[in-house]
Order: C-alpha cells, then sequence, then structure tokens
C-alpha cells in the first residue's frame, strides 16, 4: 500500500543517527470551534480506556485500574463480576465490546491484563454475559503467553463483527522476539470464532508450531480497530516509538500465495520511528514481502482510540476517520482517499488525553477524555 503523496516538511530536531531525514504529510489544520459544542455524559472515570453502547443512550465503560462501568442517562453503576486484573504502567482492564446480537444475547466481549503464573501478566481476551449490571458465565477465549514482567505493549483492542472477533495484542515490549515469530504471542492481530474456537479459515490454521489464531503480526502496539470500507478488510492504528504510527490495511489473505509476505507489517524489521534516545532501530523504512502502513504520523501523536464517521448528523465530517492524541491531547480527524491521508485537522485542541472515540448508534461521536469525562460532540 502507498503512502500519501500529498507533502509537507518537517524537519525534526535533536535526531542524532546518520538516517535523519525529512518526513512528508498533510499539514494539520485547526477546526472552526464554532461549528461544534460538547455536552459532558459521565465524569469520575480515571482513565476510560473502552467504551460500547448496549442501546442508544447507555453503555459500557472500562477504567484501566479494574472497574467497569454501566452508563446509563448519565448515571455510572459499578459493573459486578470482572475478574482479577493486574493494573501496571499500561497493563490493566482494556476495551470492551458489546456483541453484534446483544440485544438477544447479552453477551461481551473485554481484554485485560492478568496473570496465570502469578509473576508478570499477559493480555487476555474474556467474554461473560451482561445483565442487571452483573457479569456472569465468564470465559477466557484467549490468553497470551507467557506472562511478562514487562509492563508495556498490551494491545488489547476489540472488533466484533457477525462472524467474528478480531483483537489485538501488542510487543509486550519484545520486539525483538515477539513480533516476527508466528509461534510467539505479541505484535499481532487475532481473528477468533465468538465461541473461542480458531477459524478454519485462519491464515496459519495449517502452519506447523503457529499460533493458530494470528490473523496478521509484524506490529508493535495496535490501539485501535474499526471495520474497514468494504467487510475483506479491517483498519487499526498502532502506537510507533519516536515517531512511526501507523495506520495499517488488513484484508484476508491472498489465496494461492505464500500467505507470509501478506501478513507481515514490518515491526521492527520496517518502521518510519526511531528509538526514545534517536538511533536508530533499522534502516529500513519499507522492505519486500512487508506491507507498507496506509498512513504514518511523524512525530508520533499516541493514536488511542479510532472511529469511521458516516452520520448525517455531521455532514463535514462525513466519510472520514476520527482518532484522539494522547500526546498531544485533542481529537484528529483524517480525511483520505484510496492512495492515502489527504487533510489532516486538530479538533477540541488541549481538552486532554483522549483515550477512546466512538459512533454511537443515535449518530453522535462520543469522546472519552482521561479524568476528565466522556463528552457528546454536538454541531451547533
Amino acid at each position: 500500500m502507498k503512502k500519501t503523496n500529498l507533502f509537507y516538511t518537517l524537519v525534526l530536531l535533536n535526531v542524532s543517527f546518520a538516517c535523519s531525514q525529512i518526513e512528508n504529510y498533510p499539514p494539520i489544520e485547526d477546526f472552526d470551534e464554532n461549528l461544534f459544542s460538547l455536552e459532558k455524559v459521565v465524569e469520575g472515570i480515571e482513565i476510560p480506556w473502552g467504551l460500547s453502547f448496549t442501546s442508544n443512550n447507555s453503555f459500557l465503560v472500562t477504567d484501566k485500574k479494574g472497574i467497569m462501568y454501566h452508563v446509563s442517562e448519565g448515571k455510572k453503576d459499578v459493573v459486578e463480576g470482572v475478574p482479577e486484573i493486574i493494573s501496571s504502567r499500561q497493563g490493566g482492564l482494556l476495551d470492551v465490546a458489546v456483541d453484534s446480537n446483544f440485544v438477544l444475547n447479552n453477551k461481551i466481549y473485554f481484554t485485560a491484563s492478568v496473570t496465570e503464573s502469578g509473576s508478570g501478566s499477559n493480555t487476555a481476551l474474556f467474554s461473560a454475559i451482561f445483565l442487571n449490571n452483573k457479569l456472569s458465565d465468564l470465559k477466557i477465549l484467549y490468553k497470551a503467553s507467557p506472562d511478562s514482567k514487562e509492563e508495556r505493549h498490551y494491545g488489547g483492542s476489540i472488533l466484533v463483527t457477525d462472524e467474528f472477533i478480531f483483537f489485538t495484542i501488542g510487543d509486550r515490549g519484545n520486539r525483538d522476539i515477539n513480533p516476527q515469530n508466528i509461534s510467539l504471542d505479541g505484535g499481532k492481530v487475532y481473528r477468533l470464532n465468538k465461541d473461542g474456537s480458531i477459524p478454519d479459515s485462519n491464515p496459519f490454521n495449517n502452519t506447523v508450531d503457529s499460533k493458530k489464531a494470528i490473523w496478521s503480526y509484524g506490529h508493535r502496539n495496535p490501539q485501535g480497530i474499526i471495520r474497514g470500507l468494504n467487510e475483506k478488510e479491517i483498519w487499526i492504528h498502532e502506537h510507533g516509538p519516536r515517531g512511526g504510527d501507523e495506520i495499517n490495511i488488513i484484508k484476508d489473505p491472498i489465496k494461492d500465495e505464500d500467505v507470509l509476505k501478506d501478513r507481515n507489517y514490518g515491526w521492527p524489521k520496517a518502521t518510519y520511528g526511531i528509538n526514545y534516545s534517536g538511533s536508530e532501530i533499522t534502516k529500513y523504512q519499507k522492505m519486500d514481502n512487508v506491507i507498507d502502513p496506509f498512513y504514518y504520523w511523524t512525530p508520533s501523536i499516541a493514536p488511542s482510540g479510532m472511529a469511521y464517521v458516516d452520520s448525517d448528523i455531521y455532514p463535514e465530517w462525513k466519510n472520514s476517520i476520527l482518532v484522539g492524541s494522547l500526546k498531544f491531547l485533542y481529537l484528529e480527524r483524517l480525511e483520505f482517499d484510496k492512495n492515502g491521508v489527504t487533510k489532516r485537522e486538530k479538533i477540541f485542541p488541549g481538552i486532554g488525553r483522549v483515550r477512546d472515540v466512538n459512533l454511537g448508534p443515535d449518530g453522535y461521536v462520543y469522546i472519552s477524555v482521561e479524568a476528565i469525562g466522556i463528552f457528546r460532540v454536538l454541531p451547533k
């Protein structure tokens, strides 16, 4: 996939290695603050990591420290039955998603960092029945192994379709081992049937010694995931190191070809980022048999949350993507075409660490801001 051909020049400062370069992408524009306002829906949630609607006016939201809330009409109730989780630097209670048939089955899914060894932790995907503010029939559908004492890069984003569950697990801070090895967990996107079984059509289902649930690999720390523009693709974003945050398009495997060629997204063999110290990770930004990102941010914005806007409530935003910036404290809107991103817009600058972005069933955009609240975006 080619990167965007629309350019502006950004000189990277304080880069100490020989491959210092000029990065190219559209300049970010300010939005008209007179067009929108924010309505606070609920407050008092320290890190609202994930959010998923149970009806037009109620939703589940996770607090990373280990609490799940049910919010209805502005009132939040603690959900009982959440399992013991390991809350650490980047770990804790992560994403939550309701089943596509939730109205009939009350089924939900969530991710969390948990331990099975008593030393360290790793990402797990759970299913449960949610009813009357309680969880029952709790099951672990997938648990990454082994546990690690690293406290970073858990991934944890969930996408539920009519047939499958897609979820992400970061490289767990072990970039030189996990992301490029399909026999190991970490640095991957996974696909399961809703009962936790592995689809026969998964790309590595017949590969000896592989993790059969893998859908794609070579990822760093994916924390945004949405349906693609057609049913045969999903879109993710992932945190890069210093520079090199990415949006990647993951398609169904190409048939009758070497599946390794169309499943590898490069990390850490190819990246537009560098180490936090300024030294290089690799001399390659692209490689044969590695899929280029659809788009990349340099400098990093620390992307969080991701939503595709197709609501008539926002005609100016229709068919664009919204992503939160944890680092720069704003909501970013991206317009794009088949070749890449064509426009960037900075929305609500300085609002805080935008942790999650959702399009509600009522057609409104909802954003979760750490320690401040969850807001509905209203056109004026």
